[in-house]
């Protein structure tokens, strides 16, 4: 085999190792992702999770065991507080997340609660949403999570009441509010101004087997360019040179 011939096949073979092996970590990927939803699911079809534990739970292996519970709240808004997510989309319609805390008892315990949806005013970004918050004591229920999902954003968040994102630790720091480790996505019909048609969770599994797909098609095709240049077409050709002879 001539050196040239060698180099080729040593940098066909690494590319093949390399594309291979990341077709395998976006299927590893994917496996993850569908056990995480796998049980995210199983954990909605448990009985609902306990206030006080929600409350105790003080460690990351202690909030993630009440992660994607149903839960039942009863408090009152500290309307003061709300922030609004800005760019939020539901019902393809653009608009504004409200979360307000929610004070559970008059030992202080507190509550960031994903309230819903309301819709954006087009003339003027930085006129609020007419959402009602009642002052007396409410009763709702809804999903344990630990985030609302985010979006790029340039720099540090601006501490008014529109924000893009929210991180339930910053913001605990900057309400002084003793809120617990897990935020609650509020379920249920439209009122207060509130739509809650949630996005339903996806693994997002079928993008790592799409990516994983492309890995190993781009695998295939070195191989196939390999054996069709270094072997078929020198084949072929040495066959054609003796038959003419």
């Amino acid at each position: 085999m001539s050196a040239r011939r060698l180099i080729v096949l040593v940098l066909t073979l690494a590319g093949m190792a390399l594309t291979g092996s990341l077709g395998r970590w976006q299927l590893a990927r994917a496996a993850e992702k569908q056990a995480m939803q796998a049980a995210e699911q199983a954990a909605e079809r448990l009985p609902d999770a306990d206030v006080g534990a929600l409350l105790a739970a003080s460690s990351p292996a202690q909030a993630a065991a009440l992660m994607h519970r149903s839960i039942a709240l009863r408090g009152r808004w500290l309307a003061e507080r709300t922030v609004y997510l800005e760019n939020r989309v539901m019902d393809q319609k653009a608009g504004f997340y409200v979360l307000t805390p929610l004070q559970l008892d008059a030992q202080g315990s507190v509550v960031l609660v994903a309230r819903g949806w309301a819709p954006r005013n087009f003339d003027d970004r930085r006129v609020l949403p007419p959402v009602q918050t009642p002052a007396s004591e409410v009763e709702l229920r809804g999903r344990l999570v630990d985030h609302v999902p985010s979006f790029f954003a340039l720099g540090a968040e601006s501490p008014g009441p529109i924000r893009q994102n929210i991180d339930l630790q910053a913001y605990a720091r900057e309400s002084g509010l003793p809120l617990a480790a897990l935020m609650v996505q509020q379920d249920g019909p439209p009122s207060d101004g509130l739509t809650r048609d949630w996005p339903s969770p996806t693994s997002g599994a079928d993008k790592n087997f799409s990516y994983a797909f492309q890995w190993f098609s781009l695998c295939a095709l070195m191989g196939g360019l390999f054996l069709w240049f270094q072997v078929v077409r020198p084949f072929r050709s040495t066959r054609r040179g003796r038959s003419g002879r």
